[in-house]
């Protein structure tokens, strides 16, 4: 494939996400024509399944684009923390306080497990968990996190994490749900931290 093809198909695929996204956004999964969302792209369905194979492959193309914005800007927060820990629980309140963007609610988190099926293989949360378990075994050694096994405590803060998100954005009233969900993410993640074992 020539430079400009490859030019034009990486065009092609961006239309596609921004209007995909779009598209999503307003009407859910369900309810996006394929047809309407490849026209606003200005392109057609050969493109569509030329660059993501099908409707599925798009809306995990749109999960993955959102769901790693959310964990960059997750990320920013925790710049202002001053140890690990703290930064580990900033982050996780500012994934779960994304929650509330109507965007995330209806892409990532119920689309998204809906169509996609477990979150946690993701590629998108895949990343997030590496970093996660990073941070984890930063914490056990230097003596702050009990001496668990890593990898299951960073897959429950993740899953837990995430499935807050999902319950306050399932909510009626998602903004009155939010601190409930914050506080419960931060008691169950301090039962974690050494100085609190019995």
């Amino acid at each position: 494939m020539s430079a400009t093809r490859v030019e034009k198909a990486e065009e092609n695929r961006k239309k596609l996400l921004a209007s995909a996204r779009k598209a999503f956004a307003e009407k859910g999964y369900a309810e996006a024509s394929m047809d309407e969302l490849t026209a606003e792209a200005g392109l057609t369905r050969g493109a569509l399944y030329h660059s993501f194979g099908d409707k599925r492959g798009l809306l995990a193309a749109v999960v993955d684009q959102i769901d790693s914005e959310m964990a960059a800007k997750a990320k920013m927060r925790a710049l202002s923390a001053q140890d690990d820990w703290d930064a580990m629980l900033l982050e996780a309140k500012a994934y779960i306080e994304m929650a509330l963007e109507p965007e995330v609610q209806q892409i990532v988190l119920r689309d998204g497990p809906a169509v996609l099926g477990d979150p946690s293989r993701w590629p998108s949360q895949s990343s997030c968990l590496a970093e996660t378990l990073r941070t984890v075994e930063s914490l056990i050694a230097k003596g702050i996190l009990r001496p668990v096994d890593p990898e299951a405590a960073s897959r429950l803060l993740s899953g837990a994490a995430f499935n807050a998100a999902m319950w306050v954005a399932a909510k009626e009233n998602p903004q009155a749900s939010l601190s409930q969900a914050i506080d419960a993410f931060k008691a169950l993640a301090e039962g974690l931290l050494l100085d609190r074992q019995s």
